[in-house]
């Protein structure tokens, strides 16, 4: 089996996205780059693709999170809903729950208030400026 390296999530705007998993996640960016030419073009399939990168940390397992927005931007073909076949969401725990609930910027509207699930974690589901699902999940640390 392969270690994780990094979880890919497609932006619309990279600035504005960083600035989301920043201050909403507190994730600190680790390196910042721009891919053009044949090679990134024909590894995604699309005639003179360019790609602005970010890989944000996020944990101490190494795992990282890369934003990309991509010249030319393809179709949106996000799913509405979490239990939508394709639908993808990333995880993030944090010890409090209900105090990163309470911090969140005004302008992240949750799928619902912090809910407690049968095996006793407490979860919350919310969606970043693309519409990109998260879960932040309490746990012990």
């Amino acid at each position: 089996m392969s270690d994780t390296h990094h979880i890919g999530i497609v932006v619309t705007d990279l600035d504005q996205a960083l600035e989301f998993y920043r201050e909403t996640l507190g994730l600190e960016v680790v390196d910042e780059f721009t891919l053009a030419g044949e090679g990134i073009a024909t590894a995604i399939d699309v005639d003179d693709a360019t790609g602005h990168f970010a890989h944000l940390t996020a944990g101490t397992d190494g795992t990282r999170i890369e934003l990309i927005e991509y010249e030319p931007a393809g179709d949106d073909a996000h799913p509405t809903a979490i239990n939508q076949r394709g639908a993808a969401h990333i995880g993030f725990a944090v010890p409090d729950l209900q105090a990163f609930y309470e911090a969140l910027p005004a302008d992240v509207d949750p799928i619902s208030q912090p809910q407690r699930i049968e095996v006793g974690l407490e979860i919350l589901f919310f969606r970043d400026p693309d519409g990109n699902v998260i879960e932040v999940v309490e746990t012990e640390e």
